[in-house]
């Protein structure tokens, strides 16, 4: 089914874009508004990613992104150019916003920034299929996603659709949206969904739109910015990717060589920190004669939206009284900056923690992109605990031979900057990024306990982790298929994590060497 409604690599503002013009006569003009990866950061971020405190200059926030979202819509009316909203994916999880209202708090606001359609992001999936449909209802715009089958999922029954039609200033806009083929293994959308590569689903989606008029196709991905610039390449037809998923600020627009043509990709970083804005000269055939624009920064020094801005404190009230309990103190920041990429402090600390609540336990492994914020100098509440913490994933254990152990290391470091990277404790490996796949962990020795030496292929250890990982997400599929035992209903992790920081009482930043390339 196709839904029909009618209806910017460096921050740079918008007041006076200069179009960059390509050869065809211009018929149509319009702005594309877009948002990517908010991760219910309503109340802004630190540059660390941490969550925002009192006497920190904070990024961002609700109230100032939709703020900045009408003054861009404002402008381009003022331009004679119509304005369509799009909405990149992974609105949900980031804070505790999420943890209590399970996305009706995000609605709400994409509500005041006048959001017409959006493509589902890995995150948006993590309640499953209730959690989404329920969001989408309070929403009241179509979820496109080309490469998904709902349609054996009751739930969603009416609210997922390939692509949907705009019509704007005489222009007729055709937006496909596109998901990541691997959310089954990162996300939790439920047995009943289908994913596929998205590829075929989106030429056929772009064929049947042009088959009926002149259009100009824009996709709506949240694949990465790596894999849209793939999929322009191999799919003709596209014209512009709105993206996200990556994080990257992409602006102004990077113009890359499509199938058939020059494709403009856009990203607006992450956070809620940038609003984008893409304006298009359209030729008489969808084409794009011309474009202009990039993503302006929501700097602390903005103004608010003051009807958002009481929206986030009704929405925020229930959050006080639970984010302000301490739990430790912190002599040094915990970022996660870099956590997908080596060793962290952060998560040493959690997986120091993960260690210690299973005592005989040999080793601890968690992954980087469960590790969704830093956590700050200082006062560290059981809010900071559950905003680092907020997929609710519980403690569990898993006993597995040596080479299952070095398997699970290979596959944590075969995609460097993905969530799968490892943290550990117990446990100091060297890796090796430029050896063949199967071939990239150097060494691994258990460093504590009844096992202390070179992890043996033979032997058998007991590895704590989370549930998650446990059951194979994150491609740690070796964890699910070669346990010899296991067990998935331990404490909740942020439980486990807060009694840990309180036990410790102060906490500093460590890096110890568990992790090392070479």
């Amino acid at each position: 089914m196709i839904l029909r409604r009618r209806t910017l690599l460096t921050a740079l503002p918008l007041a006076a874009p200069t179009l960059r013009r390509a050869a065809a006569a211009t018929t149509a003009r319009v702005s594309l508004l877009h948002l990517n990866d908010f991760h219910s950061r309503h109340e802004g971020a630190q540059a660390s990613g941490a969550a925002c405190r009192t006497g920190a200059p904070c990024a961002g926030g609700a109230a100032r992104l939709v703020a900045a979202f009408h003054a861009a819509r404002a402008a381009a009316t003022a331009e004679g150019r119509p304005v369509l909203a799009l909405d990149a994916g992974d609105q949900f999880l980031g804070s505790l916003f999420y943890t209590r209202h399970r996305g009706l708090a995000e609605a709400a606001v994409q509500r005041q920034w006048g959001v017409q359609a959006m493509a589902p992001g890995n995150h948006d999936f993590n309640g499953g299929p209730e959690t989404l449909a329920a969001y989408l209802r309070a929403l009241g715009v179509p979820l496109l996603a080309a490469n998904l089958d709902a349609s054996a999922e009751p739930a969603l029954a009416g609210l997922v659709a390939p692509a949907a039609v705009f019509s704007l200033g005489g222009a007729r806009l055709g937006v496909v949206g596109v998901t990541l083929e691997t959310i089954p293994e990162i996300s939790s959308p439920g047995p009943r969904l289908r994913f596929t590569a998205p590829e075929e689903p989106v030429a056929r989606a772009i064929a049947g739109l042009r088959a009926e008029a002149p259009t100009t196709i824009v996709v709506l991905s949240h694949l990465g910015l790596a894999a849209d610039q793939a999929l322009a390449a191999a799919v003709p037809g596209i014209d512009v990717i709105v993206g996200g998923h990556s994080h990257t600020l992409v602006t102004p627009p990077l113009v890359v060589d499509g199938a058939d043509r020059p494709a403009r990709i856009v990203q607006a970083g992450a956070l809620g920190r940038w609003r984008g804005r893409l304006d298009l000269d359209l030729a008489a055939d969808g084409r794009v004669a011309a474009h202009a624009g990039g993503a302006a920064e929501i700097t602390p020094d903005m103004p608010e939206d003051p009807a958002t801005a009481r929206i986030v404190a009704e929405y925020g009230a229930p959050l006080a009284g639970l984010r302000a309990r301490p739990v430790a103190q912190s002599a040094g920041g915990l970022e996660n900056t870099i956590c997908r990429l080596g060793e962290c402090a952060v998560g040493n600390l959690l997986a120091d923690a993960l260690l210690a609540a299973v005592p005989g336990a040999d080793l601890a492994l968690t992954n980087a992109g469960g590790i969704r914020t830093g956590l700050p100098t200082g006062a560290i509440t059981l809010g900071d605990v559950l905003t680092t913490l907020p997929f609710s994933n519980t403690v569990a254990t898993v006993r597995l031979r040596g080479a299952a152990l070095l398997a699970a290391l290979e596959n944590g470091v075969s995609a460097p900057g993905s969530g799968r990277f490892p943290q550990v404790a117990g446990l100091a490996f060297t890796w090796n990024p430029a050896a063949p796949a199967g071939q990239r962990i150097a060494t691994a020795r258990i460093t504590t306990g009844r096992q202390a030496g070179p992890v043996r292929p033979e032997a058998d250890y007991l590895m704590v982790t989370n549930n998650f990982l446990r059951a194979g997400g994150d491609g740690y599929a070796v964890l699910r298929d070669q346990a010899l035992e296991a067990y998935d209903a331990g404490p909740p992790m942020e439980d486990a994590f807060a009694a840990y920081l309180t036990a410790r009482g102060t906490v500093a930043p460590v890096i110890e060497g568990r992790i090392a390339a070479r």
